[in-house]
C-alpha cells in the first residue's frame, strides 16, 4: 500500500467591505490580481456584517478573509471579529484588513498595532500594493502547509 500526499486545493480567500463601508474599488482590484495569481475568490460586496464573512470562510473552507475599508470606521466595525471566527471554528483562518483604517492624524504603526491588537495578522495601508499582499497570503499558507 502506498501513501499518497496530496497537494493542497487552491486556496480560498472572502473578501470585502465591512459594516457600512460601501467602497468597493480595492476589493474588485484584489481580486482581480489574486484571481490572476490563481487563488480562489469569495466575493462578497459592500457593507457586509462580520456574521458574513465569517459564514461564507465556513461554507467555502476558506483560508482567509481579507477586509477591505475605506471609511475610516474598520475599528469598529472588526473588534470581535476574531473571536467570532473562533466561535465558529475558525480561529486558525489568516484575518487581513487593508484601506484607509485610521484617521489622518495618526502615525501608522499606532493603526497596524491596533488591528493586530485585535487578532488581524496582516495589516495594509492605502499604499500597499496587490503583488505584495498576495506575496504575504502565499507565505502565510505555506508556512501553515495550506499551499505548495
Amino acid at each position: 500500500m502506498t501513501t499518497e500526499l496530496k497537494t493542497p486545493a487552491k486556496p480560498k480567500v472572502v473578501i470585502g467591505t465591512i459594516g457600512s463601508d460601501a467602497h468597493v474599488t480595492g476589493q474588485f482590484l484584489l481580486t482581480r490580481a489574486m484571481e490572476d495569481a490563481g487563488i480562489e475568490v469569495i466575493r462578497l460586496g459592500a457593507c457586509v456584517p462580520q456574521e458574513e464573512f465569517i459564514d461564507a470562510a465556513v461554507e467555502t473552507g476558506a483560508n482567509a478573509v481579507l477586509v477591505s475599508s475605506l471609511y475610516g470606521m474598520a475599528f469598529f466595525d472588526c473588534q470581535t471579529l476574531r473571536e467570532k471566527c473562533t466561535e465558529a471554528g475558525l480561529g486558525d483562518i489568516l484575518l487581513y484588513i487593508g484601506g484607509h483604517l485610521g484617521t489622518n492624524r495618526e502615525e501608522w504603526s499606532d493603526v497596524e498595532a491596533r488591528f493586530l491588537g485585535i487578532g488581524f495578522d496582516r495589516v495594509y495601508s492605502t499604499e500597499s500594493r496587490p503583488a505584495g499582499i498576495i506575496e504575504d497570503l502565499k507565505k502565510d499558507l505555506r508556512a501553515r502547509h495550506l499551499m505548495s
